[in-house]
């Protein structure tokens, strides 16, 4: 299996990227999946959608002075993908870097996927430097 880094650089503190990033009512502004989803639903530590396959769900791992945004995403049929997601400092302001794992996608599926991670970065960043 292998894993992709995938990483921006933003001119932004750690603080903003990171408290912009993990806000609920943030990500379908800057994830391209979750803003084509539906009846978007913050239940706790939980962010359950629907999507063109089914209901997801999103739940990010507890605030932390870290910068880590892992979060684990559960499709309609069960299976879990864990995305690790963090915010580093940069000497330009922040670093976000999302690891985007192959699993059982073939190897087109899997550079699509890493272009649409590069394409939300990006759309983030754009968000936070504007």
């Amino acid at each position: 299996m292998e894993s992709r880094h995938v990483s921006r650089v933003i001119a932004a503190s750690p603080e903003k990227v990171y408290d912009f990033a993990v806000d609920p009512a943030h990500l379908p502004r800057w994830a391209a999946g979750l803003a084509q989803a539906e009846d978007i639903e913050v239940q706790g530590d939980v962010l359950r959608m629907q999507s063109p396959m089914g209901e997801v769900s999103v739940r990010f791992v507890p605030r932390n002075d870290l910068g880590v945004l892992d979060h684990d995403v559960t499709l309609p049929n069960g299976d879990v993908v864990t995305n690790p997601f963090r915010v580093l400092a940069h000497p330009e302001g922040s670093e976000i870097l999302m690891t985007v794992r192959q699993l059982d996608l073939s190897d087109e599926d899997f550079d699509r996927d890493c272009r649409q991670v590069a394409a939300d970065l990006d759309t983030l960043a754009g968000l936070l430097e504007g």
